[in-house]
């Protein structure tokens, strides 16, 4: 008995921690499981801790419908000066017998993915994240117009503790 309230008290205590870090959480859900191209995933958020670094995160949350083993998605953060870093960013999404990364029962899994590692937000004002997949199949110069199996992309920032 004594064991098993140590263990509520634990992960209690991990839920806790987890969620005093956790700064920005939002997610964009993709119509129908079908991301275009010409259609990014858009935040924005301001009043962040201006000394303390911070993780940036991206989720995305996929279906069997998704039909790749990896995920290439260009990010553009834009800081309240006017100032962009646009990044080019792969992620494995399955394991090479095919089995799904990331977390969640059934068809549905999440991966929460590295963005930006200790970022400090030292700008006032409001910041702009972007987020577009640049998928095409192999051997194609053409990049795919509509990518099936994403259903929703998240951003997520986090103080760093140290």
């Amino acid at each position: 008995m004594a064991r098993r309230f140590l263990g509520i008290i634990l992960m209690a205590w991990v839920l806790i921690s987890c969620e005093q870090n956790l700064v920005y959480s939002d997610f964009r859900a993709i119509q129908d499981g079908e991301w275009a191209t010409s259609t990014p995933i858009n935040f924005e958020f301001s009043e962040l801790d201006s000394v303390q670094p911070h993780h940036m995160f991206i989720h995305v949350r996929n279906n069997n419908a998704y039909e790749y083993s990896n995920l290439f998605l260009i990010t553009e953060l834009e800081f309240p000066d006017g100032n962009t870093t646009k990044d080019t960013l792969e992620y494995a999404m399955a394991r090479p017998n095919g089995e799904w990364l990331g977390k969640g029962l059934g068809s549905i899994k999440e991966n929460k993915l590295w963005y930006k590692e200790n970022i400090v937000f030292n700008n006032s004002g409001v910041y702009k994240v972007s987020v577009t997949h640049a998928m095409r199949r192999n051997g194609d110069v053409e990049g795919l117009s509509i990518l099936d199996g994403v259903t929703d992309v998240g951003l997520q920032i986090e103080k760093i503790t140290q």
